[in-house]
């Protein structure tokens, strides 16, 4: 088993920069991310490189025993459902509300998807499934308990999950998805309602959404080298126009624990995004989701610019709507799951292009969460956070495929 210790010493070891040398994106910690394994390196950098994106893809086909529409040649199966035991002879029940997610690569050649619980009143955390490498659930058991409203969060480049809680002066844990420790408090990154974060391992950054109709941008800097997110400074985004394009200046807050002030309110100049989402890192850029606007925003952490990709308003091909959690393929794909909308999972191609994944059917009531990839690319995993009416269990999926 890891733990965070070790996750850290292993980080310091190979240095941020020697990491970003070979990022791929915000699933990078999904990646086989060893840091002491110069060949699993470059079976991620063969994955990257073979990674033809998804801009083929064929029309979504109907509905399987699952309820789930796919294009030809992918199929569906159900991981978990929640108040249900993923493992017969296992200890855990499968958390209700499932929300963010992500997966991590273990030693043995599986891996680990974390998955959120946005159960409030002290009700949520998060939990795992382990996976063989042939793709078998071996395990599930919690990595964090006794939190509220754990929505979405993101992964680190030593992997570690960082939890968010969307509530009134919400904190970030930070967790072990191998279960190798317990989960830390991370105050230094804000008490706002946070919905997710994202890691630019250019600068050593980190970057958070905030989910309210006038919500903010933050920029979090450590005040030591990464991995300690113990202490920093918490800054806020104003966007400022020159010369018909958008850039960023950052501020930073005087009270990051909002004791007095809500964060988004202590800058009077702070630029309010509508209902922050998901975010994610690729390619010395930011992506986040505004679902208030239906926009998918990118920012440049080189240049500052602040652009659109996605907005229901423009697009030529609007079908994404209630846009909300984010990943993104090696190949630049950025998938956005729909919280409303056609409960579909959707790609941005580099092309232009806004192509389904996935269509779940007769769960209007439900949204769709924590789309993440297995470290090979083949298989996708997300959950319908209440199933099949407004109070359900969720279920958590699995789709098999020919992705990369």
């Amino acid at each position: 088993m890891s733990d965070l210790n070790t996750q850290r010493r292993e980080f310091i070891r190979l240095g941020v920069k020697g990491l970003a040398a070979f990022a791929g994106g915000s699933l990078l910690a999904s990646s086989p991310v060893a840091f002491s394994s110069a060949r699993v390196h470059a079976q991620t950098r063969a994955t990257q490189q073979s990674f033809s994106g998804l801009h083929n893809l064929g029309p979504l086909l109907p509905p399987d025993e699952n309820g789930i529409m796919l294009p030809a040649g992918y199929r569906s199966r159900v991981l978990a459902i929640s108040g249900q035991r993923p493992l017969l002879d296992g200890e855990y029940i499968w958390h209700h509300k499932p929300d963010g997610g992500a997966t991590y690569a273990t030693a043995d050649g599986g891996w680990i998807y974390v998955s959120n619980s946005e159960v409030s009143l002290g009700g949520g955390g998060v939990g795992a499934l382990r996976f063989n490498s042939r793709g078998d659930v071996v395990d599930a058991y919690s990595i964090l308990n006794n939190t509220s409203d754990n929505c979405a969060g993101g992964t680190t480049p030593w992997n570690t999950w960082l939890s968010c809680e969307e509530k009134d002066r919400g904190l970030v844990y930070e967790c072990d998805p191998f279960g190798g420790g317990p989960a830390q408090v991370r105050p230094s990154l804000g008490a706002f309602k946070h919905e997710a974060v994202a890691v630019d391992v250019l600068h050593g950054h980190l970057y958070l959404t905030e989910d309210e109709p006038d919500g903010c941008l933050y920029r979090f800097r450590p005040e030591r080298e990464l991995p300690d997110i113990g202490s920093g400074i918490l800054e806020v985004a104003e966007v400022q126009t020159r010369e018909g394009r958008s850039y960023v200046n950052w501020h930073a807050l005087s009270d990051a624990a909002a004791v007095s002030v809500p964060t988004r309110k202590q800058v009077p100049v702070a630029t309010p995004f509508n209902g922050g989402e998901g975010i994610a890192y690729f390619s010395s850029c930011i992506y986040f989701t505004t679902k208030g606007d239906n926009r998918v925003w990118v920012y440049n952490v080189q240049t500052t610019e602040l652009t659109i990709l996605y907005d229901i308003n423009t697009s030529t091909n609007p079908i994404l709507k209630g846009v909300d959690n984010v990943v993104i393929t090696p190949a630049g794909d950025v998938i956005v799951a729909e919280d409303g909308g056609d409960n579909q999972l959707v790609a941005l191609t580099p092309e232009g292009g806004v192509v389904p994944l996935v269509q779940v059917v007769g769960q209007d009531e439900s949204e769709l969460c924590g789309p993440a990839f297995d470290p090979t690319y083949t298989r996708l995993y997300f959950s319908s956070q209440t199933g099949f009416s407004e109070n359900g269990p969720g279920i958590t999926y699995e789709i098999v495929g020919p992705f990369a």
